[in-house]
């Protein structure tokens, strides 16, 4: 083919998103970085699910609208520091061919050298050996004499050259060597140009490999156990302002931006005061932490998946969508594998799917945690042919007192009783801002005027209260739910600092002095404050 026209772009990329998940688990497989990136493959793959989402309501007649989908979308569904770095080359490529009304083999080639440009222009310091290394041979196989002038012959130089350096990282860097494999950035990036040249080709999608085992192996965690991300809008500082505010927390920074948005990627010891320094510049719209150890433990787990499907296994596993470090890292303590999700970030079918295929158990209980998720569990349970049973929980209270009542040795039908009654037992209570002017009656017939940015408070996911402040809203909500004797656990949301949390709790004992107060870090994304009663 000599050029490509914005749909024939966008068609390629969506053969590539599904190209790549084919190979997703090999490319997790591959991973030897300590923690947490040993979802290399998953998280590039979520990636170009978010490249595909955009295209999907793009104008494709359009190349700016197309180019724009690539850029915005990998930004916005950008995971983990492979998905990070993914989303620059990405955008480096969208860049290169916005202005042109079709694609021909040299401007194919110069999207390429300009993916390379910006993925390494994205890292403070770059390192071969990695995603970058087999971008650049990528770029520079693309860019080489070719026979025939089309982008099919640019594509296929581009493989070749990007899977000769791929052959050459464990020369590079030693743990690579030593575990005797290539990058798994790398290669998940060479299975996306794979796919774009299937696309071409016409190639039927390939049947996924058979994982046996896991790279991950005799590792010492890092000098810094979190792995913080925040997706910012609307920030009041330049994109290096930011990068010099948090650099001083961690290593394996990232900061980039594109579409007046600002990702960030950092490990860190300090994940709280990071966001809430970050959190005063522009407005919060997700963050995801990791407590790398823990995610580096459950990669092992998962290493002997084969093994162990001829071993003695539980009765019942669990599996819980949750978004904020501070709840994960609760349900991971209960023995959930976590689907990271909730409000506005829903996980697909596939998602939970993948994660209870993960788990070794005869039956899995699935936590949705959000009325929005319940369907796509529900689906997924359908699709697991009588493995999966769904608690349906509609808070993360709800499945925090769900999970208190797990046990891997129970009976699933006996144990998704039990688990129903203690989630009935939680009273949930959110705050969190409201997203658009309103006028809204209560339950109880009150009625509220709401501005959009105001503070609001959800009782087990009914609106109840507007305005003041969101500690304010907690007390209120409090007075109309609290009962004699209650446990209230509260996590803050990661605009709010260990202080913030503090002073909440304090006013919540003087308010209630009978209570049994517990306050955490690490609540959901877009939320200040998560509280349960029970």
């Amino acid at each position: 083919m000599s050029t490509l026209k914005p749909a024939d772009l966008a068609r390629m990329l969506r053969v590539a998103t599904d190209w790549l998940g084919v190979y997703r688990e090999q490319v997790n497989a591959l991973n030897v970085y300590p923690v947490p990136d040993g979802d290399t493959g998953t998280n590039m793959h979520l990636t170009m699910q978010s490249v595909r989402r955009e295209l999907d309501t793009c104008d494709e007649r359009s190349m700016p609208s197309v180019a724009r989908a690539i850029s915005y979308g990998a930004l916005l569904g950008a995971r983990g520091n492979s998905g990070v770095i993914l989303s620059q080359l990405l955008k480096g490529f969208a860049e290169a061919v916005r202005n042109v009304a079709a694609v021909d083999a040299d401007t194919l080639a110069a999207a390429f050298r300009a993916a390379q440009k910006t993925g390494y222009g994205a890292v403070m310091k770059p390192v071969e050996g990695t995603i970058l290394t087999v971008a650049r041979g990528v770029a520079d196989g693309a860019n080489g004499p070719r026979e025939r002038e089309t982008v099919d012959a640019v594509l296929e130089q581009a493989l070749f050259e990007g899977q000769r350096l791929l052959d050459q990282t464990p020369d590079m860097l030693p743990a690579l060597k030593q575990a005797g494999v290539i990058d798994s950035g790398g290669q998940g990036y060479l299975y996306l140009v794979q796919g774009m040249l299937a696309a071409l080709r016409g190639d039927a999608l390939p049947e996924a490999p058979e994982i046996t085992s896991y790279a991950q192996q005799q590792f010492e965690n890092e000098e810094f156990g979190y792995c913080t991300e925040f997706l910012m809008s609307e920030a009041t500082k330049p994109i290096e302002e930011i990068r010099e505010l948090v650099t001083p927390f961690g290593d394996s920074l990232l900061v980039v931006g594109a579409e007046g948005y600002v990702k960030g990627h950092i490990h860190t010891n300090e994940p709280d005061a990071l966001l809430a320094t970050v959190g005063r510049y522009g407005r919060m719209l997700k963050t995801k932490v990791e407590d790398m150890s823990e995610q580096h433990t459950e990669i092992l787990g998962m290493a002997g998946a084969a093994a162990r499907a001829e071993e003695e296994v539980p009765p019942s596993g669990l599996v819980a969508v949750a978004s904020g470090y501070g709840l994960v890292k609760l349900f991971r303590s209960l023995g959930a594998r976590i689907v990271s999700g909730g409000q506005t970030a829903n996980p697909s079918v596939q998602d939970i799917v993948d994660a209870v295929r993960s788990v070794s158990a005869e039956k899995v209980l699935i936590l949705p945690n959000n009325k929005n998720v319940l369907m796509a569990a529900e689906k997924a349970m359908e699709l697991m042919e009588g493995r999966a049973v769904v608690v349906p929980t509609r808070t993360l209270g709800q499945g925090m007192g769900a999970a208190l009542a797990f046990q891997a040795d129970g009976d699933a039908e006996e144990l998704k009783a039990a688990m129903e009654q203690a989630a009935a037992n939680v009273t949930t209570l959110e705050v969190t801002r409201a997203s658009r002017t309103t006028n809204i009656t209560t339950k109880e017939g009150v009625t509220l005027d709401i501005s959009e940015g105001d503070v609001i408070g959800l009782r087990d996911d009914e609106l109840v209260q507007a305005g003041g402040t969101p500690e304010e809203s907690v007390l209120e909500m409090l007075r109309g739910a609290y009962s004699a004797q209650e446990i209230i656990t509260v996590f803050g949301g990661p605009q709010k600092t260990p202080e913030d949390l503090e002073a909440l709790s304090e006013q919540i004992g003087d308010a209630f002095p009978e209570a049994e107060v517990e306050a955490h870090p690490g609540g959901p994304d877009l939320y200040d404050y998560l509280v349960t009663l029970e």
